[in-house]
């Protein structure tokens, strides 16, 4: 799967937060076939196996279970739920949830036969008040960059077998 980093493309939710200093953004994309909206990017994004996993460990370390269904009105626009993520803004082709502790967003985009997936980590004070992401990001940072490359990929070839 041919999966780039790329940068938070102008315009888009993500955009603002790559602009603010200390902030931290990474942005994911891969081709898709025309003709694919948000809510099935969403659908397949949040219901994909990996992301499942991801789903389970919520429901037992941060007691905050969710549902297909649950995903399937996400992205159908009839809740702004899911699991710890709420829907801070949506456009017809993207859409960003912050998590409830507020320090991280994810964004989801579909433009011109493109999927994109990105994140956000919102610093806090550090030493002498100078904006900070901590060590637990920092040591993290590879990892993150893997997982978001795996999440994409899932999603695009489930997308793309359906």
């Amino acid at each position: 799967m041919d999966i780039k980093e790329t940068s938070a493309p102008s315009g888009s939710l993500i955009a603002a937060y790559a602009a603010r200093d200390g902030y931290y953004t990474d942005g994911f994309e891969t081709p898709c076939e025309q003709g694919v909206t948000l809510p099935d990017f969403m659908n397949a994004f949040y219901t994909q196996f990996l992301f499942r996993a991801e789903r389970v460990v919520l429901r037992f370390a941060a007691r905050a279970p969710s549902t297909d269904s649950e995903v399937a009105a996400l992205a159908a626009g009839t809740s702004t739920r899911l699991a710890i993520w709420q829907v801070e803004d949506r456009r017809p082709d993207q859409v960003l949830l912050r998590e409830k502790s507020g320090r991280t967003a994810s964004w989801l985009q579909v433009d011109d036969g493109l999927l994109r997936f990105g994140s956000v980590v919102v610093p806090v004070a550090g030493r002498g008040g100078k904006p900070t992401l901590g060590p637990v990001f920092d040591s993290l940072m590879g990892a993150h960059k893997v997982y978001s490359r795996a999440l994409l990929s899932g999603a695009a070839r489930r997308l793309a077998r359906s």
